[in-house]
């Protein structure tokens, strides 16, 4: 019998390709809720080197890092900009 793999970690290991990670990113952001993406961008950051590290580089507080990236997080344009910036992408806008 094959051994199991943790799904967690087996997609930690996947969003360490940039392309793997967009295509995660925005297969998230289809979903009707927006705590799916929140989460989704948390699993991204984690691969990043977790909020601690985001927070000195993104210049934001690492509790509101943790905040944002929850379920229910409500984070501004001006915060989600910095945070994907720091992942070596931007936020772009398509014809639906």
């Amino acid at each position: 019998m094959k051994p199991s793999v943790d799904y967690h970690d087996d997609l930690l290991r996947r969003l360490k390709n940039p392309r793997y990670a967009v295509g995660y990113l925005n297969a998230c952001l289809q979903d009707d809720d927006d705590g799916v993406f929140l989460l989704a961008l948390r699993d991204v950051a984690q691969v990043h080197g977790g909020l601690r590290s985001l927070a000195g580089k993104t210049h934001l507080n690492r509790e509101h890092l943790f905040r944002m990236l929850s379920k229910k997080g409500n984070p501004r344009l001006h915060s989600l900009r910095q945070l994907i910036g720091t992942f070596g992408f931007r936020l772009t806008l398509q014809a639906a």
